[in-house]
C-alpha cells in the first residue's frame, strides 16, 4: 500500500490547511457519478476475467514473437508502465520467453511506423488494437497498416488468428471484430481511458509480457480496501500547494523502470484537472539523469513548483560498487557501497537541497518495484486524481478541449 509523507511541505503550507480541506464529500460524490466504474475494478476483478485474459496471451505467446499493441493515450500508456515498472524498461532488450511488445498507433509519423514494421523483420507476430472509442484517428490508421501486414503474411484465417481487439461494446472496432470474427475483450463502459490500466486494456498486454496479473489486481485491491486516507491527503496537500501559488507538479523517481508511470500520470492528472482555466501542470522527471539537465531550474528557478518524490525501500538489484579507480578523491573510498544504498542517499541529498532551496516536497513510499506495488500505485493516483480534480471544482473524467485539435485535423484534411 502507498504510504504518503507531507513532512517536506509543512514548511510551505501549514498541516490544518490540508486537514481542513473536506475530502469526505468528494468521495461520496465518486459513488454517485456514472463515470465512477473504475472504482470498483478491483472489487469486481475475478477468476472469470482472469482466465479470459490468460487464455489470450497464452496464444498470443504461443503463436507470436512480437506483439504489436495499437493504441494513445490511455489505450497503452499504461500498459506500458506497467511492463517497464515490474519487468524492465529495456525489456525487449532481455532474454525472455516472452515476445517483445512493441507500440504503435499514437501518432501519425510514417517515419516511426516503417520503424516499428522494421523491428518486427520477419518474426511471428500478433497485433492488439486498443481504443475505446474505436475510431481515434491515429490508431486506425495504424490498424490499416497492420491488417495489411497480417493479410499479406497469414492469409485471411491467420488475420482472425492474430488480430485481437479491446474496445467499447458496440464500438466499430468491436462490430468489426464481430463481422471479421476476432477474438475481442469489451472494455467496461463505464471506464474512461486514462482510468483504464486496471481493465482488460491494460491486463492482456501485461499477461503477454509474464506478469502475475493475479498479484497485481491484488495490490490494487489492497489499495482499493485501505488506502482511502493515504490518497486523499495526497489529494488534498496538492490543492493547499496550488492555493499558495504551487502551480507546477515534478513527480520524481531515482529508477528509470519509472519513467513511462510518470508519462502515464502526466495524462492522468493532466486530461483530468486541466480544464476551465485551472489545474496543477503535471511534469515528470528521471532522477539522477535529469539533475544533470533540470537540477538547476528546480533548485534555483522560480518558486511556481513542488515537487512529489516516489521512493522505493527496497531493490530488485544486490550489486555492490567494485574496486579501482581513477580516481584519488572522495570517489575512490567508494568501493564496496551498495549501489541501492547510494540511490537512496542521493534520494535524501535531493529531496533536503530541494526543500531548502524553497520547493516543498510530498513523498509517496513504495516497498519495491513489483506487480502488487504497481496494482496499488495505479489505483492510488486514479483514487487521488478524481478526489483531487473535484476538490478543485472540476469533473475528472471529462476532456472536451481533446476534442478541439480532431476536429481541426479532420477540417484540413477535408474529411
Amino acid at each position: 500500500m502507498v504510504k504518503v509523507d507531507i513532512s517536506g511541505a509543512l514548511g510551505f503550507i501549514d498541516e490544518n490547511e490540508v486537514r481542513a480541506i473536506d475530502t469526505s464529500v468528494h468521495l461520496q460524490k465518486l459513488e454517485t457519478m456514472y463515470e465512477n466504474g473504475w472504482m470498483k475494478v478491483p472489487a469486481v476483478f475475478n477468476a472469470e476475467l482472469s482466465d479470459k485474459v490468460k487464455c489470450l496471451a497464452e496464444k498470443i505467446t504461443k503463436q507470436s514473437q512480437v506483439l504489436v499493441v495499437l493504441g494513445i493515450g490511455g489505450s497503452y500508456l499504461g500498459a506500458r508502465a506497467a511492463i517497464e515498472y515490474i519487468k524492465s524498461p529495456n525489456y525487449n532488450m532481455l532474454p525472455k520467453k516472452t515476445p517483445d511488445i512493441l507500440f504503435a498507433g499514437n501518432n501519425v509519423s510514417g517515419e516511426y511506423l516503417e520503424q516499428i514494421i522494421a523491428l518486427i523483420g520477419d518474426r511471428d507476430f500478433s497485433v492488439n488494437v486498443v481504443s475505446k472509442s474505436g475510431s481515434t484517428i491515429e490508431t486506425a490508421i495504424s490498424l490499416r497498416f497492420f491488417k495489411e501486414l497480417l493479410l499479406k503474411k497469414y492469409g485471411q484465417q491467420g488475420l482472425k488468428e492474430r488480430l485481437f481487439v479491446t474496445s467499447d461494446i458496440g464500438s466499430p472496432l468491436i462490430q468489426m471484430a464481430q463481422r471479421e470474427g476476432y477474438a475481442y475483450l469489451e472494455m467496461p463502459p463505464e471506464v474512461g481511458g486514462r482510468y483504464s490500466v486496471l481493465t482488460v486494456v491494460g491486463l492482456l498486454p501485461c499477461c503477454v509480457a509474464g506478469i502475475d496479473i493475479d498479484e497485481l489486481m491484488r495490490g490494487a485491491k489492497e489499495e482499493f480496501d485501505n488506502g482511502i486516507q493515504e490518497a486523499c491527503l495526497y489529494a488534498a496537500a496538492r490543492q493547499a500547494l496550488y492555493k499558495k501559488g504551487k502551480k507546477i507538479e515534478m513527480l520524481a523517481c531515482f529508477e528509470p523502470a519509472f519513467r513511462s508511470t510518470g508519462e502515464w500520470w502526466k495524462q492522468l492528472f493532466g486530461e483530468s484537472e486541466g480544464k476551465e482555466g485551472i489545474g496543477i501542470f503535471p511534469s515528470y522527471a528521471d532522477y539522477s539523469a535529469d539533475l544533470h539537465s533540470m537540477g538547476q531550474l528546480i533548485q534555483e528557478g522560480e518558486r511556481t513548483l513542488f515537487e512529489t518524490f516516489v521512493s522505493l525501500k527496497s531493490s530488485r538489484s544486490s550489486l555492490n560498487v567494485p574496486s579501482g579507480s581513477i580516481h584519488s578523491d572522495k570517489i575512490a573510498t567508494i568501493e564496496g557501497f551498495d549501489m541501492h544504498k547510494i540511490n537512496c542517499s542521493a534520494f535524501d541529498a535531493v529531496k533536503k537541497a530541494h526543500i531548502d532551496g524553497g520547493v516543498p516536497a510530498l513523498e509517496l513510499c513504495l516497498p519495491s518495484l513489483s506487480a502488487a506495488s504497481f496494482g496499488a500505485l495505479a489505483y492510488f493516483f486514479m483514487r487521488s486524481c478524481a478526489v483531487s480534480s473535484l476538490i478543485s471544482g472540476v469533473n475528472p473524467f471529462g476532456q472536451p478541449g481533446v476534442e478541439a485539435y480532431k476536429k481541426n485535423l479532420f477540417a484540413i484534411l477535408g474529411l
